[in-house]
Parts: C-alpha cells; structure tokens; sequence
C-alpha cells in the first residue's frame, strides 16, 4: 500500500506561478510569508502528514470511532497525532497573533489543509470544523467570549463544531426547533442536533457547540435563529474547563465513509448558553462559518483526488497485466495500456486544475480581506464569492469522479477494501452533500452570485479571459495553440449560460440547468488556470525543471483535449434542458 507525499512541486509551482504568492506576502501583515517561511512550513507539513496522519488513515477507517455510554472514543493513534498537531501549531497557522496564531495568509493554510485531508480525511475534519467555529466567534463573537474560548480554539487544546441540523431541519434551517430561553446572563439551550461532526470525542479537553436556536419570542422562518456558544465544560474564571454541561452525545453514526470521524448526535437540555452577536441574526453570523467550511470542503475534492491518483499510479507501476500493444512479448506493468494511461491523465489533470483554482481563489481571500485599497478588496471578494460554489461544488463532485477511476485503475483490487482504493471513494462521496449539497451551491451560484447582480462578476472573470487569450495567441507551441481554442470555446459557452441566467425570468428553467451551470464554471475555470499554468512552464523551460513543466504543458493539453471539451454540450444543457426536467408530472413519477 502507497504512502502518501504531498505533490510539493506542484503546489509551489501553483503558489508562486499561478496564486501570486509574492503579492500575497507584499499585503499588510503577511510579510512573513517569504519564500523561505513558506518552503520550510510545506516541507515541515509534509512530513507530519506523510509520518504521522498517513498511517493512522486506513486503520482509522477500519476500526472507527466507537460511542460507549455517552463517551466517543477515537481510533488508535489519533488522540496522539491530534496532540502532535497541536504541539506543532498547525491549528494556529491561519490567525492573528493576538490570538496564539501565526498570522499567515489563507494561500499559505491552504496547501498545509490538503496535505492533511490528503493524508487523513477524517482526521482533517476536526480542525476544519474548529476554525470555522473560530472565524466566527472572530467576527461576530464578544470581547468577553474571544478572550474566554479563542486562545484555547486557536491552540487547538478546545475544538470548535457546527450545530445546524435537526431531524425535521436539513437544509430548510427556517424549520430548527431549537429552544433558547434567558436566565440572567446566559441562556438555556433545549432540543436535539444531528450530523455533528467531532460533536464528541477525546481528542480535546473542551468541545465548543454553536448552536442555531430560536428564543421564545422570535419571529418564525430564518429571521427569527439566533447563535449560541454551548461548551461541553462550561470554562470557569481561570479559563480552565469547569462544570460539565448538560450537553451530551446520544450516539454517533454508522456511515458509509469517514468512520474515524464521529458524526454524533447532540440532546442539549437545558444546556448553559451564551448568545453570539444580536439575537435572530444567528444565520448570517453561521454563515461566516458555512463560507470558511465550503472552503474547505471543496479542498476535500482536490485532497482525495491527489490521494486516489497517487495510489492508482503506484499501482499502475507495479501491476502486471497483459501485453505491451507495439512490442508483444512478456507481460507489461499496466500503465502501459493506453486506457490506463488515460484514466491516470483524468485523475491528474483534474487535480492539478482544481487545485490551481482553489489556490487561486486562497489568494483572493487573503487581498479581500488585506489590501489596502477598498475598491480592490470589494472585486476580489466579489470573485471569492462567486468561486466558493465552484470550489465546493465541482471540485467535490470531480473528487468523486477521480476516486472512482482510481477504483477502476485498480481492477478488481480496488475493489476489496485491503488496497485501500475503496476508502478514497467511500470517504469522498460525503463531500458533495454535507455544507450544501451539490444542488444547493448551484442554486446559490445561479440566484445570488450570478442572477443578483446582473452576471457583472461572472462578466468581469470573462473579460479576464479575453486578456489571457491575447497571451495565449503569442505561444508558438502547439499544445498551447490547441488549449487557447478550447478555452476560448469554454469561455463563449459560460457567456452563454450567464446570458441566458440574467435574462430567463422562470426560475424552474433557472434552476433546472444550475448544476449543469455549476460544472460548466468548473471545468472552465479549471481550464482558465491549466493555460495559465502552460504558459508559465514555458516561460521558466529554459531554467527550470525541463521534465516537471513539459508535463506541466502536457497535461494542461490533455485536460483540454479531454474535459474542457464539454464545455458547449453542458451550454446546451444549461440554456435547453428545462423542458426535459420539468417533463413528468409528481404523479406520472409516481406512476412509472
């Protein structure tokens, strides 16, 4: 069984070719990210991912984590390797120092993320969750709460989790039953959450809930969920973890994926709560921390693809199977088979582009939130917002995609758990669900980010395009000349898709083709960022790694070839499917 190891070459390549570190670390408060800092963090955090979360990753898997009488306990090793992790300060990386953290941009957290969801989905899943939990308390937290949980969050000593869900409220929040009532100066949280991931565990001396509740005098819908901070341990004045709260784990789930991961069930009775921010504003304060995990989740996509390709490639070197095409004789290792080859090149170039484009979109978090012009920062969150869809969405759906051909790269193999293939698929076929599912970012990026304002977003990316294509056109290599045609044909199909959203006033129409829309914006984005890629490998050819960025240009080629291609038949879909969706009545279903 493969080990992992963090395509380090790629990412650097990534950072500073195509995400603009050195602009990154020109911004206010990032001067420490020089190039130096930034290769010593990505090598330190490739050996812990490789030395320490890798192994634990698929005996995590095998024997899960375990709920016993309201206690979780997690798999062997990773109470150990999460003390590691803090003791390192890696949960640190991406805050201010006024916290304990690092003060590091999000381009550089964002590579050390994958190196970790790579290595260890589940595992990954902890953090993640907690620095959502942190970001929130950050922006719309009181003094008094930031100086109560945020150093210990940001040590990683406390755990952060999401509590959204409920049985009867799954996406429809305006549905949570929750209660909250006033007693003095905290409140009494009642009521049950479900999907909380690390809800319970033994990793961390303190769990901090937040919590979605409704108090007894609010409105009814979205508008009337307020934001509560619920401690496992309610803190005492020392900042020690005091009173055992009366919010327990009732049980965890039994799921496809993730086992190490424990996805529990929360019953808070009257649980000792403080509010975040002003009552039934809870929602949007939530989704500071939806926005920070799709983020993240969409990484997820990019990290098990890595990890199915690594796994399938090694592989691939090593079965023998059948004879060479040309030569005959002897049997051949598989990657020789040009269907295998092709399948590999599937996996890799998708990867590398969806990679390229969540680095990228890392790099517009960090200037929307530093840079020191006002109108600057406005356009690149405008992007951010318009790519985190895209991000979770495609890249997560893509990961799926990816980890399948990895089974099918393997045979029949991949298809028993001991090759360790199957845990990839397994475990990434959650991340197109939990944080909005595929359908929700797409109704999301097709009605607020596209429709709302008219597709100017949408259009100002496109005219970026424009400008690159004039690049384009000076290259004289052919695989180049051949991925500008392809962009330029993906580019006039998304022109087509924002068209026909800004102009089509039947919203089923809309959202019939807002998956389609979705996919169409990925693939293209990713192909916006493997011409960008090719022209830098063949800017730096005459200096640099010659074999790395002539695979670099050549896989850029083929995911042009091979993906970027479909850009005009999901255009049709987009602007013509509608009909089709919408063709059977709920009865004629019901009927067939």
């Amino acid at each position: 069984m493969s080990a992992y190891q963090a395509p380090l070459k790629d990412m650097r390549f990534v950072l500073n070719e195509l995400a603009g570190l050195g602009d990154i670390a020109k911004l206010p408060g990032y001067q420490d990210a020089s190039p130096d800092t930034v290769d010593a963090i990505l090598e330190e955090a490739s050996k812990f991912a490789s030395g320490v979360l890798d192994p634990i990753n698929y005996s995590g898997d095998q024997e899960g984590s375990k709920w016993i009488d309201g206690a979780v306990r997690t798999p062997k090793g990773f109470r150990e390797a999460y003390k590691q992790f803090c003791e390192g300060g890696w949960n640190a990386l991406p805050f201010e120092a006024e916290w304990g953290g690092q003060s590091l941009p999000r381009l550089v957290s964002t590579p050390v993320q994958e190196m970790w969801k790579s290595s260890n989905m589940s595992f990954s899943l902890c953090p993640l969750l907690t620095q959502g939990a942190i970001e929130a308390l950050l922006l719309r937290g009181s003094e008094e709460l930031k100086r109560r949980y945020l150093p210990k969050m940001v040590e990683g000593s406390w755990t952060g989790t999401m509590n959204l869900t409920e049985p009867q409220a799954g996406s429809d929040l305006s549905l949570v039953r929750t209660k909250a009532e006033r007693q003095g100066d905290h409140y009494l949280i009642s009521g049950q959450k479900i999907f909380i991931t690390y809800g319970e565990h033994d990793m961390a001396e303190n769990i901090v809930h937040l919590v979605l509740a409704r108090t007894p005098e609010a409105p009814e819908g979205v508008k009337g969920i307020s934001l509560f901070v619920v401690p496992k341990f309610v803190p005492n004045a020392d900042g020690t973890p005091g009173k055992r709260n009366s919010a327990k784990c009732a049980s965890i789930e039994h799921k496809l994926g993730i086992h190490a991961s424990p996805t529990a069930v929360m019953v808070y009775d009257k649980a000792v709560g403080d509010l975040v921010g002003e009552e039934n504003r809870g929602l949007e304060y939530m989704f500071i921390m939806m926005n920070a995990a799709r983020f993240a989740v969409g990484l997820e996509g990019v990290a098990i693809a890595e990890r199915a390709f690594q796994r399938a490639l090694a592989f691939a070197k090593e079965r023998v199977q059948g004879r060479d095409l040309v030569q005959g004789g002897k049997a051949v290792p598989i990657i020789r088979h040009p269907d295998v080859r092709r399948m590999l090149m599937l996996m890799k170039s998708q990867a590398e582009a969806m990679r390229a484009l969540a680095y990228t979109t890392a790099a517009a978090m960090d200037h929307a939130h530093k840079h020191p012009n006002a109108e600057a920062r406005k356009q690149h969150q405008a992007f951010v917002d318009l790519m985190i869809p895209v991000v979770k969405g495609w890249s997560t759906e893509t990961g799926i995609e990816v980890a399948s051909l990895g089974v099918q790269v393997h045979g029949g193999m991949g298809f028993v758990e001991e090759t360790g293939a199957a845990q990839y698929l397994r475990d990434a076929r959650i991340t197109t669900i939990y944080e909005g599912t595929t359908g929700i970012q797409a109704m999301d990026l097709v009605g607020r980010k596209v429709q709302r304002e008219a597709g100017a977003t949408a259009k100002a990316w496109l005219a970026s395009l424009k400008a690159l294509d004039t690049e384009l056109g000076r290259s004289q290599n052919p695989h180049v000349k051949a991925l500008r045609a392809q962009l330029a044909q993906g580019a006039q199909a998304v022109a087509d898709g924002v068209n026909f959203i800004v102009e089509t006033k039947d919203p089923r129409a809309t959202f019939a083709g807002a998956v389609p829309f979705l996919k169409l914006l990925g693939i293209v984005a990713g192909g916006w960022q493997m011409a960008r890629a090719a022209l830098a490998a063949e800017k730096k050819m005459a200096g640099g790694d010659r074999p790395f960025l002539e695979a670099k240009i050549a896989t850029a080629r083929f995911y042009g070839d091979q993906v970027l291609v479909q850009a005009p038949a999901l255009r049709d879909t987009v602007v013509k499917g509608a009909p089709g969706v919408m063709a059977l009545s709920e009865e004629q279903f019901l009927a067939a």
